[in-house]
């Protein structure tokens, strides 16, 4: 990342301020207008497995939903960053069945599942790991759907000039209102395209995914089959002790989200639900280090949902493992604590109270 970054989360030892995850963040309403910001809101930046939602918007709008009846846990399953628990991998089974594919047809790859029992179980009974165990497999899934769908290839359905992604990229770019020429493209890391906005612009976008009024009849009926889907299905989403999964699950109808890799946090309130917002929001953060422990963001994240009064009960025993928390040594001792920022908490204060 460019530019000014903001000091989002510290980790302390002692009364000593060690390290300090800097970063950026974005809160929009519906019609763009942004309501908090801290950091470099400007630059592009990579949403990772956060932009799921707005692939799988492309599918669900083109009719995908009733060509395949699908249920609301498939929807949501093609929306994931799911654990490759077993019953993980029973809905995917079902859905490419439904679909007409076969799970070899997938490309994105292969790795241990998210979910350490799981992989230890296999592991220990020798079974080699497979596709639909990699925590892409439902987005895949739907990208194989879509072209047979519309009658395109699907040996190549991960060539970006491929009309799944092309249609992918445009109803991205459409959802953040900028430019479609303007999205930079790189290759995540299931080798499918992956998509580069501003955080004020992608925002913006998880804002209109959760009030999609103004939007086209079709693309309307699709975000409200997304944000429910995920909503029913939290676990679905993620999987055990996973960010996504608990926070939905303690928040209930208030709101949907997505982590993506290196840092990128995406979030929707729903209308009504924020405090004295009546309009949805959304909340995009990156961490600039990328945040390769999962330590920084969820702190983060946690410190705007509380400022915006999202959860109707304390959530502390519930999410208590992504929220302020001491740090212990190897002995289990509180040595230190990580937690947002006083400038964070602050400017938090001073913009949406």
């Amino acid at each position: 990342m460019t530019g000014q970054a903001f000091p989002l989360v510290e980790v302390t030892r002692g009364p000593i301020v060690e390290s300090v995850h800097h970063g950026s963040l974005a809160i929009a309403q519906p019609d763009g207008k942004i309501v908090f910001s801290a950091g470099d809101i400007g630059c592009p930046v990579f949403l990772r497995s956060a932009s799921k939602p707005f692939q799988i918007l492309a599918f669900l709008e083109a009719g995908g939903c009733d060509h395949y009846g699908l249920t609301t846990q498939e929807i949501a399953v093609m929306c994931a960053s799911h654990s490759g628990t077993d019953e993980h991998v029973r809905v995917l089974e079902k859905l490419q069945a439904k679909i007409g594919i076969t799970e070899s047809m997938l490309q994105c790859g292969v790795h241990a599942p998210y979910h350490s029992a799981t992989a230890r179980e296999k592991a220990m009974k020798g079974e080699a790991f497979h596709s639909n165990q990699n925590d892409c497999s439902g987005k895949h899934s739907a990208m194989l759907a879509f072209a047979k769908m519309i009658g395109a290839p699907m040996d190549n359905y991960l060539d970006p000039a491929h009309p799944v992604q092309q249609a992918m990229l445009r109803t991205f770019a459409e959802m953040c209102r900028v430019p479609v020429d303007t999205v930079e493209l790189g290759t995540d890391g299931c080798s499918a395209p992956v998509f580069a906005a501003p955080l004020a612009a992608s925002a913006g976008a998880y804002a209109r995914l959760c009030q999609p009024e103004t939007l086209a009849a079709a693309r309307a009926q699709a975000c409200r089959l997304i944000t429910g889907a995920m909503q029913d299905h939290p676990f679905m989403i993620g999987g055990p002790q996973r960010f996504d999964t608990d926070v939905m699950g303690a928040a209930g109808d208030r709101l949907v989200t997505k982590i993506g890799a290196e840092g990128f946090h995406g979030i929707g309130v729903m209308p009504g639900k924020a405090g004295r917002f009546s309009t949805s929001l959304g909340i995009t953060i990156k961490i600039s280090d990328g945040d390769l422990l999962l330590r920084a963001g969820c702190v983060a994240a946690l410190a705007v949902l509380k400022e915006l009064r999202i959860f109707i009960e304390d959530p502390i025993s519930a999410l208590a493992e992504y929220d302020r928390r001491p740090v212990k040594n190897w002995r289990g001792t509180a040595i230190g604590e990580i937690r947002p920022t006083r400038e964070l908490l602050q400017a938090l204060k001073q913009a949406l109270a």
